[in-house]
């Protein structure tokens, strides 16, 4: 299954901004699989071996909530900063926040800005409520004691209380964006744990997934036989993995 449930993402005419659709019942099977059966660090050594070796977002980023584990098709959005109150400083952002679809991991740029919090209580339970699976944000977040208590998982890179108003913008959405040093386009598979942030480009997740999956495999196998007494040595001949 977790190599089977890849998805075509198609950019609109004229425009950098990407159609989505809502995940399906069989992605959404297949994010609770990756949850499951898969983690960040294994994901991470997939995409090496494929050539892929800056997918893995920056160390700051970290979940506001230990446990905080989420894997989703990635919702884009960008903010820049602002030092003046424009006249509808929240007219994007409101838009943004609506075109959630279910199944989609939203994903906030504002080219690495800790000026204000973009991100806090009413954000989380606008994504939750439009069935997000979780949220990644390239800046500073707020309101994180009702977060926790929401339940929403979300990885931020700090944390400030100040609005957004006449600090930062959002400025677009569903478009490729650079968070946490990764560059992520809509569509991408985009997977969390405590470990970090990587991000699967939507045109190899189905190699990446089962690439991870086999070594997996081969890890666990590793485990046993290390408790059970072998040396490393022995255990990283037989099975090729540390």
């Amino acid at each position: 299954m977790l190599e089977e449930n890849v998805r075509e993402v198609k950019i609109k005419e004229n425009a950098q901004r990407i159609d989505s659709r809502p995940a399906q019942k069989d992605e959404l099977a297949m994010f609770e699989e990756v949850e499951l059966k898969l983690y960040t660090a294994v994901i991470a050594d997939a995409l090496d071996e494929l050539g892929q070796r800056d997918q893995a977002m920056r160390e700051y980023l970290r979940p506001l909530s230990p446990d905080a584990t989420f894997a989703g098709w990635a919702r884009t959005i960008q903010c820049q900063d602002m030092f003046y109150v424009p006249d509808d400083p929240y007219g994007l952002e409101i838009e943004a926040m609506d075109s959630i679809l279910p199944g989609e991991v939203v994903v906030v740029s504002t080219c690495e800005s800790k000026r204000n919090a973009p991100w806090g209580e009413l954000l989380s339970t606008a994504a939750r409520a439009r069935g997000a699976r979780g949220a990644v944000v390239d800046g500073l977040v707020r309101d994180v004691r009702t977060i926790q208590k929401l339940g929403f998982p979300v990885f931020a890179a700090g944390i400030k209380p100040v609005d957004s108003r006449g600090r930062g913008q959002v400025v677009d959405y569903n478009v490729p964006v650079v968070c946490g040093g990764v560059l992520v386009n809509p569509g991408d598979l985009i997977f969390a744990d405590y470990d970090g942030i990587v991000a699967i480009p939507a045109g190899m997740i189905a190699e990446v997934l089962a690439q991870a999956k086999e070594k997996a495999f081969r890890e666990n196998e590793s485990r046993r036989d290390l408790f059970a007494g072998a040396f490393l040595s022995q255990v990283f001949a037989k099975y090729g993995v540390l």
